[in-house]
């Protein structure tokens, strides 16, 4: 059962993809509404699921009620314009928003921790907060925690990393219309997205290094944690068969549409970050080091070294 809403409280939308989710689906339902914070409403888009997903979907609201479960469908594009998408729906409002993957566990003090950290912050500011996360199986047993990052956010390390997972996001109003305003864009991740957009417009973004969600891990993820020698040895692939290079290429083409809203300072460091890309050896060493950009670990700084002189970034 649901915690009555309190209506004094910040609400908090909290954005829910879905597809073929019926192994834990529920369970993740189940930790939302044991939330000490009440004042939430989930809108959930379902991607084409064939599975039970919609039947356990319809579960659940029968028993929350439509005004606390709103059900649509995705466009089945995947999972970033799936989120993206959702975002941008009229029929989404709130004072903060947060994603949701549909196999995780939320702590039960998750959103009140992450109000905690934006509520003092000015509505006119755009504002995002994410945590680390503790990794868990399919049985729920504790696989450890995610890397803990010590250097601070800033868009100088959005442009090369995201911080944080979508699912231990929340952003305010701000931000959402920031994100609103260029649409469905195509990037490869929407909460690296939505670090970009945030720190670029100038706005704070808090980590937090207490988990806040219990990630799990299975086969079925579709991004896992960057965790052990194999996930590792994974990137690195990626990044010398031209993957990190390409996402790259479409983070920078959908911060076109954005350009105007960045602080003059992020226009100068992200022309300076794009010649990384395009000069001449020396020329592209000069252009990383005088763009600042910078991955949290001693080991992603040296992948972006390596990257730069590959022609990979």
């Amino acid at each position: 059962m649901t915690t009555t809403p309190n209506t004094s409280l910040p609400t908090v939308a909290i954005l829910l993809c879905v597809y073929q989710g019926e192994a834990f689906l529920a369970q993740q339902l189940d930790s939302i509404a044991c939330q000490t914070h009440s004042q939430w409403k989930v809108y959930v888009a379902d991607d084409g699921s064939t599975d039970r997903t919609r039947a356990i979907l319809k579960e659940h609201q029968s028993q929350w009620g439509a005004d606390r479960l709103y059900i649509t469908d995705g466009p089945q594009r995947g999972f970033a314009a799936n989120f993206l998408t959702l975002l941008c729906q009229d029929i989404v409002h709130a004072d903060y928003y947060t994603y949701c993957d549909q196999d995780d566990l939320w702590e039960p003090d998750k959103l009140e921790r992450a109000l905690r950290f934006v509520s003092p912050i000015s509505s006119e500011k755009p504002v995002l907060y994410a945590s680390r996360t503790q990794l868990i199986d399919e049985s729920g047993a504790s696989l450890g925690f995610s890397p803990r990052f010590t250097r601070p956010p800033a868009f100088t390390n959005a442009l090369v990393q995201s911080i944080g997972g979508g699912n231990t996001m929340l952003f305010n109003e701000e931000a959402r219309r920031l994100l609103k305003s260029v649409g469905i864009v195509d990037i490869p991740a929407h909460d690296w997205w939505t670090y970009l957009v945030v720190s670029g417009c100038g706005g704070a973004v808090f980590y937090d290094p207490n988990p806040s969600v219990l990630y799990r891990q299975h086969t079925k993820n579709q991004m896992g944690a960057n965790l052990g020698f194999a996930a590792r040895l994974t990137r690195a692939r990626m990044l010398l068969d031209g993957q990190f290079r390409a996402w790259n290429t479409r983070n920078l083409t959908a911060l076109r549409a954005l350009r105007p809203q960045l602080t003059l300072e992020n226009q100068k460091i992200l022309d300076t970050f794009t010649a990384v890309r395009s000069d001449s050896l020396f020329a592209r060493l000069t252009a990383l080091r005088r763009s600042g950009v910078y991955r949290q670990t001693f080991g992603g700084n040296l992948g972006l070294f390596v990257a730069a002189c590959g022609g990979k970034l």
